[in-house]
């Protein structure tokens, strides 16, 4: 699915390149088959004009889950009844974990399924604009320690750029980015798309890291839903949870 023609009057023309090679994203081609029982999902990739430039929204999980604690991922989970998926889905996790008000993001595409073996997820990338981006808010504390909005100048830097050997063997892209570490599924989602849309920079490859037991997490979908609830101008915009929890606002309205 693409956007109508209407609604790509005025979007960068990186963005107009990441459309036009949407249908055949890189990853795409490295994805095993879902099994007959994989539950659908789906994650929201939503891009902004942000003081620095144009940039893109993270959520970092919170320390205190089960399962993908402290990871970096697309605002995201498993589908629901009544959802319109996999945009609906999308956008009511987005304003759930990061408060985006689906009535100002223009979806642009829906990117190609993706099966996840070890969490037996099917997942689709929703592909949206933010022209008008409003506050950027941490949702549930319980679930969602902090929210960036990250230039994309700082995720094709070469020097934050680098691969991960995760202990059971995979070996894949990462980014050090905004005080965190993307890696895994949204890592390797991130660098397909950086890639789609033209704005790859040479990198060094040969840099592999070993993961360190101390983060170590199932390579899963980030944000998936089965968790339980238990700076300044030129770096990237951030909504961190107060001391009591309370939800913090960095972005005011236009």
């Amino acid at each position: 699915m693409t956007a109508p023609a209407g609604v790509l009057d005025g979007l960068p023309d990186y963005l107009r390149r990441l459309l036009d090679g949407a249908h055949d994203l890189p990853l795409a081609r490295r994805m095993p088959e879902p099994s007959a029982t994989a539950r659908r999902a789906a994650v929201l990739i939503l891009f902004g004009e942000g003081p620095t430039g144009p940039d893109l929204l993270f959520i970092e999980k919170s320390a205190h889950l089960r399962s993908h604690a402290g990871q970096p991922a697309f605002p995201g989970g498993g589908a629901e009844t009544g959802d319109d998926f996999p945009i609906g889905t999308a956008l009511r996790e987005a304003h759930e974990e990061a408060g985006i008000d689906p009535e100002g993001v223009h979806v642009l595409a829906t990117l190609q399924e993706l099966y996840l073996p070890p969490s037996n997820r099917l997942v689709v990338p929703v592909v949206g604009w933010w022209d008008d981006p409003r506050d950027v808010t941490v949702g549930d504390p319980h679930e969602v320690a902090r929210v960036a909005r990250v230039p994309l100048t700082e995720l094709v830097d070469p020097a934050n750029r680098y691969r991960l050997r995760h202990p059971s063997g995979y070996i894949g892209p990462a980014f050090a980015v905004a005080d965190m570490e993307i890696w895994g599924f949204t890592a390797g989602l991130v660098d397909a798309i950086l890639e789609a849309a033209g704005l790859t920079r040479p990198w060094d490859t040969s840099d592999v890291r070993s993961m360190g037991a101390p983060r170590l997490s199932p390579y899963t979908l980030p944000g998936s839903g089965d968790d339980d609830p238990a700076g300044d101008a030129a770096a990237p915009t951030l909504a961190d949870p107060a001391p009591d929890g309370a939800v913090t606002r960095t972005v005011p309205p236009r």
